[in-house]
């Protein structure tokens, strides 16, 4: 198993034994388990992801592209916009997504909350500037 499939590994067996919530660097912050289905093998992965709930809607999360400000949009990224939907794991319940990409002023105004909440976030801004944009993924329970 490589590096960053045995730290998801962990992840998602702590989030999953401790009703969503789990130590190290993701200690206190929200977090969810992105399934995905991968466009090219069809088979099904699980992304544990920050997100930034919606302000008055309880049903829509928001999931930031960030891939750590890497040069490139993770896989998870990939596999979600061309699906359209998902299926998110938060806390203890599970549910499907539809999937919305948030541009502009919109996608701005909540990688800004964002970013303002855990400045990481803006650090990995500054590692994509001029190379890409951070997507934005409004989801949405279906």
């Amino acid at each position: 198993m490589t590096e960053a499939l045995d730290w998801n590994a962990k992840n998602i067996a702590e989030f999953r034994a401790n009703e969503g919530k789990v130590g190290g660097v993701f200690e206190g912050a929200p977090l969810v388990l992105l399934h995905h289905v991968g466009r090219k093998s069809g088979r099904e992965y699980v992304s544990p992801t920050m997100y930034l709930p919606h302000d008055t809607e309880p049903d829509v999360i928001y999931v930031f592209a960030t891939k750590g400000g890497a040069p490139t949009n993770p896989d998870w990224y990939r596999n979600l916009t061309a699906a359209g939907s998902g299926t998110v794991e938060r806390g203890t319940e599970t549910y499907d997504v539809s999937v919305h990409e948030l541009t502009g002023s919109e996608r701005d105004r909540v990688y800004a909350e964002q970013a303002r909440r855990y400045p990481g976030f803006a650090e990995y801004a500054r590692q994509t500037a001029g190379v890409r944009t951070i997507p934005v993924l409004e989801l949405r329970r279906a």
